[in-house]
């Protein structure tokens, strides 16, 4: 097994990468929700209201949002009557998010620092597991896929939301040129750091494939494993079931 793993197009350490990605994101975290906006063009708003639609939150199960920083999904999980815990192993972006929900008078939400190479919760604790642009951040991705189907109750479902890679002709070549020249720009910009949000594009490029990352969800137990790419596979949201 290899000693390395990816930070965008560099090859370090985990140690490394898990310390640097937390950089990143305490950087990011005042201005995360006004860059995704700016580089989305508001997109991420409706990729997340699908996202949701798919994980069909009912009234009173518990679900665990993990990478969930700001809040962005779990407000809308629990518009729905979910009972939601919030993790995120960065503390920066929780406080985000805890702000944010005090803002908008939302109550009941549990908000955990957590790892999601190692969490805390017993076994068979949850009833559905969503992550949303968290997964590629993750140092180990199946350590944190095998503790999501650790978490889930028996019927249990996982719901992830990521970047992936664009397959449509022209459209790929737009965005490869938007993303790694503009983004890092609008970065600098926005929130003053174009570096993070280089990391952040690279991230997106060594991502694996869908039929990769789907074949990972399967190979951590996972059945019924599902893809809906969005946009050409701009983003995809990736789906299974614990049996």
């Amino acid at each position: 097994m290899s000693d390395t793993v990816s930070f965008g197009y560099e090859e370090v350490s985990p140690e490394e990468k898990t310390e640097r990605v937390g950089s990143v994101f305490s950087n990011v975290a005042r201005k995360y929700d006004v860059m995704n906006d700016a580089m989305s063009g508001g997109m991420h708003r409706l990729w997340k209201d699908r996202f949701v639609r798919r994980v069909k939150p009912r009234e009173g199960e518990a679900i665990l949002d993990m990478a969930g920083g700001t809040g962005d999904i779990a407000f809308r999980l629990a518009e729905r009557g979910a009972q939601v815990t919030v993790s995120d192993i960065n503390q920066d972006m929780l406080d985000v998010g805890v702000e944010r929900a005090m803002q908008r008078g939302i109550d009941g939400l549990v908000w955990s620092r957590q790892n999601a190479e190692e969490l805390s919760f017993p076994n068979r604790f949850f009833d559905a597991y969503t992550i949303a642009f968290g997964i590629r951040n993750v140092t180990h991705i199946d350590k944190a896929l095998s503790e999501a189907f650790r978490v889930l109750r028996y019927g249990g479902r996982f719901f992830c939301l990521e970047f992936s890679t664009v397959e449509w002709p022209g459209f790929k070549e737009v965005y490869d040129a938007y993303s790694h020249k503009l983004v890092p720009k609008i970065g600098q910009a926005v929130a003053g750091d174009a570096e993070s949000y280089r990391y952040l594009i690279e991230s997106i490029r060594k991502f694996p494939k869908m039929p990769e990352f789907e074949a990972m969800i399967r190979g951590a137990g996972f059945v019924h494993t599902k893809v809906e790419p969005i946009m050409g596979g701009l983003v995809a949201i990736h789906s299974g079931w614990k049996a």
